[in-house]
């Protein structure tokens, strides 16, 4: 069986368009015209205020309005009629006079009577500016079209279809984004770092970053691993710079991805100024750090009211004991299970008693998430004790005591 349309876009700018009908249908139809470039006539005895108000912020010429009914001639010169005029004899004689004169028709109130559709339609402007535009026609059922579009639409934003360019120029420099992958968990990666991922030729990716989200991508994209590990860098960061670099020089689009965020201990300031120092347009892509999520995994709020009034992030080889505050000021520490002992001893000052209590998050929202406190003089031996590895975090204040695992474990 055939099929019953030729789906086809049409390029309209500078081009009439002819509108029969003056009411909010005929509005909304030519708002989208004069978005596409249109010169657009509307005729009608009357017209709703938005078609003045289109007709008064439009482009000079962009919008004519005529107020009278349709008549014989008034489709000459045009390329395109769109009618909606609530009347079904004046859509038929609108139809059957772009029949006779090979000019394309909608009809908005009965879809049949013309020989043109206008589908449910989402756009999309990609990182390189491109637009994507998906267009849906549902067996002229507009409810089903839209709800479609709007699928669609979703899946374009949260970058779960592939965007990536198969044509890329080869003058033309490609573009790096630093993207925060969150603590490990896909879903807590933003929508505008998936978009960005969908995107990418080349992905450089750390250890701690959101690895399942690879699956996803194409087999083409190259997939480079710089992660590092406790006392063990294979890939040292001037030369991360210099991957990046060389892919954005040879027209690839580059993803960095990181877990947490790029500018909290990621190295991020130091890729953005070697990439910008080489002329590559960079987009640093925020994500949410693991200094504040996993704790919140496990029911730790690094603030709280009457118990925490603001809270410091460093690294446990960073000189703890320098941070200034008590027990109400937590304390969270990344990288730090190595030298967890040492930092927990020279934490412990008046101010911050040897009962100050802490906990060790591993695996922050990976399958091997498990939580250790203590306080201050017990959790270094308590993490020993339970052999807990790498990647953690520790938390030191009295937010620690709101979570479950506190009341569960013994002091």
């Amino acid at each position: 069986m055939p099929h019953e349309i030729y789906p086809l876009g049409l390029k309209i700018a500078g081009r009439l368009v002819v509108v029969v009908g003056g009411g909010p249908v005929a509005a909304r139809r030519a708002r989208s015209l004069v978005e596409a470039g249109a010169r657009v006539r509307v005729i009608a005895p009357d017209v709703c205020e938005e078609l003045v108000v289109l007709a008064r912020v439009s482009p000079s010429g962009a919008v004519e309005l005529v107020a009278r009914a349709y008549g014989p001639g008034d489709l000459d010169g045009a390329w395109l009629v769109h009618t909606a005029t609530g009347s079904p004899a004046v859509d038929r004689q609108v139809s059957d006079d772009a029949e006779r004169a090979r000019i394309f028709c909608v009809t908005a109130g009965d879809a049949s009577v013309g020989s043109a559709w206008v589908p449910a339609v989402a756009r999309t402007t990609l990182t390189d500016d491109a637009e994507v535009t998906v267009s849906v026609t549902a067996g002229r059922d507009p409810r089903r079209s839209r709800a479609l579009r709007d699928a669609v639409s979703a899946a374009l934003q949260s970058g779960t279809l592939p965007l990536r360019r198969h044509r890329p120029s080869p003058e033309s420099l490609g573009r790096v984004w630093l993207v925060g992958g969150g603590p490990g968990d896909t879903g807590l990666i933003t929508a505008r770092g998936r978009t960005v991922l969908a995107q990418a030729d080349v992905v450089i990716i750390d250890r701690l970053g959101p690895r399942a989200l690879l699956h996803e991508l194409s087999p083409d994209v190259e997939i480079i691993d710089v992660g590092k590990t406790s006392g063990n860098h294979p890939v040292p960061q001037h030369e991360i710079n210099a991957l990046l670099i060389q892919h954005a020089q040879a027209g690839r689009d580059v993803v960095r991805l990181k877990g947490g965020d790029p500018y909290v201990f990621g190295r991020g300031g130091e890729e953005l100024a070697a990439c910008r120092a080489a002329g590559i347009e960079v987009e640093v892509v925020p994500g949410v750090t693991s200094a504040v999520s996993v704790p919140a995994a496990v029911g730790i709020p690094v603030t709280h009211r009457g118990v925490a009034r603001g809270f410091s992030v460093l690294t446990g080889h960073d000189g703890a004991a320098d941070v200034p505050g008590g027990p109400d000021h937590t304390l969270v520490l990344l990288m730090g299970v190595t030298h967890l002992a040492d930092t927990a001893e020279a934490l412990i000052t008046d101010d911050r008693p040897a009962d100050t209590p802490a906990a060790v998050v591993e695996d922050g929202y990976g399958p091997c998430q498990r939580v250790t406190v203590g306080t201050l003089a017990t959790i270094a031996a308590r993490a020993a004790e339970a052999d807990v590895r790498p990647p953690a975090v520790i938390v030191v204040g009295a937010v620690v005591r709101l979570s479950p695992a506190w009341a569960n474990q013994a002091r």
